[in-house]
């Protein structure tokens, strides 16, 4: 097994394992290695710092690494059918937030005055708590989850 650090053409870095370094350049040639923060494929070896021991005697022992764990991020490589329906919840969400209205923390009290009539039904977007949530399924009310990708800030 080999290590690389790797960073996508949008400077994003990021480490990946491959089980030589000629499955590396072959999945990188394949496009199948992705940015886990951007989704982008054109990926390259970041320059890395090997690690060198400093030798130690017989009589001494080397020094353990230190626990300290690093944060994780869930990554993934996607094929060429998730990058299409990638791009279609992109698009997805896109339209709903150029077509609809944004309706802030006030999403729930706006969905259940359109669910029993008080106002005129029109495309919403906004925020809810999982208890509010909860609370609108209970009582009937559809709604949906606006897929929202990694690479997304807002």
């Amino acid at each position: 097994m080999i290590r690389y650090a790797l960073s996508c053409d949008k400077g994003h870095g990021f480490e990946s394992w491959f089980k030589s370094a000629n499955v590396y350049d072959k999945q990188a040639a394949r496009g199948l290695i992705g940015c886990p923060v951007c989704g982008s494929t054109e990926v390259g070896k970041a320059i890395m710092a090997p690690g060198v021991g400093r030798g130690a005697t017989a009589r001494e022992a080397p020094a353990p690494p230190a626990a300290v764990p690093e944060p994780r991020a869930p990554v993934v490589m996607l094929s060429e059918k998730e990058r299409e329906l990638r791009t279609k919840l992109k698009e997805l969400r896109d339209h709903v937030v150029k077509n609809a209205d944004y309706v802030g923390e006030k999403f729930p009290e706006e969905a259940r005055r359109m669910h029993y009539g008080e106002i005129e039904h029109r495309s919403i977007y906004g925020e809810a708590s999982s208890d509010s949530a909860k609370a609108l399924v209970e009582e009937g009310i559809e709604f949906h989850p606006l897929p929202r990708l990694p690479d997304e800030r807002n």
